[in-house]
């Protein structure tokens, strides 16, 4: 009996030693990776997001499967981030010139108060400022030479730090996506089982929730960035706005996470009120926040919701608390992270059908009345 005891008591002891050492070295393996995990999550969202397309090209050429068909995925990826940063840089070097002529200029002369200043609010307040600060040439001169001295520091840290950090982090997820596509089949085969014995019946589930969650973000939010984009540019260019589609293209990535576009519309009208087009600036900015309205009310719920089972405010705190934690990243992370908690929450109260209960709430009897 003491035998038996003993036994079961070793065994015991094994597990408990077996599981702690396993969690210590997840830690220790999470914090030396650390650096990399948005990248391997990159990787995965991004694995996710082209899967169907993928899918349909291994069954077309299985022989590409193993070295071809992952790279020419990567290489594509890469030209499809890569290629509006480098039209983006090409068209700021075009204006790089300009600016710098017209920096030169009213340091030498100071700038004028601009006649559009006479129709806006407190007119005779902002024509005072200007004329204090910005009509003379000393004025000019003193507050450029303010204005470079606080971006020193600035630019010298993105461009030293910031930079170099993303290039890196990029260059990283391309290489982990290279082999994820390599050996998906391997990596879809194990996570399946680690998560059935984690979490049981449930895990296979849970594992289509984040899938179908990320395909639908991604539908949501990028695919209706590029079409917000794709319209304002147009808005842009009939309204004279200038740089019309480097706006419209700065526009669509802002106008993947809720509400940013707003401040591309702002910068648009800005440009149109320093033209003296006020009336064309307010038509940009009013036709903008309802192609927002209509995006963000209407088109976006229905596609992201429809895919998470999720209510939109679950939806936008997903993507809002993502971006506050995870950055970009989080656009895609968040929504899909609250949508397999939803479906734990779910399992918890109704069980493993995911059936919420109905509720039962009865009017009181004077309600009618």
């Amino acid at each position: 009996m003491t035998d038996t005891a003993d036994f079961f008591a070793s065994r015991r002891a094994n597990r408990i030693a077996k599981a702690a050492l396993a969690i210590g070295l997840t830690l220790f393996g999470l914090w030396i990776s650390s650096t990399f995990l948005p990248s391997l999550l990159w990787a995965a969202v991004i694995a996710i997001a082209i899967d169907p397309l993928y899918t349909r090209a291994e069954c077309r050429w299985p022989a590409a499967r193993r070295a071809v068909l992952p790279s020419i995925a990567t290489v594509l990826i890469a030209l499809l981030v890569l290629t509006p940063l480098a039209l983006g840089v090409v068209e700021a070097a075009r204006e790089a010139q300009a600016l710098l002529q017209w920096l030169a200029s009213a340091r030498e002369n100071g700038l004028p108060v601009p006649q559009w200043v006479a129709h806006m609010p407190y007119s005779n307040e902002i024509a005072g400022w200007w004329t204090q600060n910005l009509a003379t040439p000393e004025a000019a001169s003193h507050q450029f030479h303010t204005i470079r001295q606080s971006l020193l520091f600035e630019q010298s840290r993105l461009l030293g730090k910031g930079l170099i950090h993303r290039s890196v982090v990029f260059a990283f997820t391309l290489i982990a996506l290279f082999f994820l596509l390599r050996e998906r089949d391997a990596f879809v085969a194990q996570i399946r089982v680690a998560s059935t014995r984690l979490l049981g019946p449930s895990a296979e589930r849970i594992g289509a929730q984040v899938v179908k969650s990320v395909r639908g973000t991604i539908d949501g939010l990028v695919l209706v960035g590029i079409g917000e984009g794709a319209v304002m540019a147009v808005v842009y260019l009939i309204a004279h706005v200038p740089h019309p589609l480097l706006l419209g293209l700065l526009t669509a990535v802002a106008a993947m996470i809720p509400f940013g576009a707003a401040v591309l519309f702002g910068i648009a009208s800005a440009l149109l009120v320093g033209q003296g087009a006020v009336g064309w600036a307010v038509g940009v900015f009013a036709l903008g926040m309802v192609v927002v309205g209509i995006a963000d009310h209407f088109v976006r719920p229905i596609l992201i919701g429809g895919a998470t089972r999720l209510p939109f405010l679950w939806v936008l705190v997903g993507i809002l608390g993502g971006v506050e934690s995870l950055g970009l990243l989080g656009l895609f992370v968040g929504p899909a992270t609250m949508a397999a908690l939803m479906m734990l929450w779910r399992d918890l109260i109704a069980g493993a059908g995911g059936a919420m209960p109905a509720p039962d709430r009865p009017c009181p009897p004077d309600a009618a009345s």
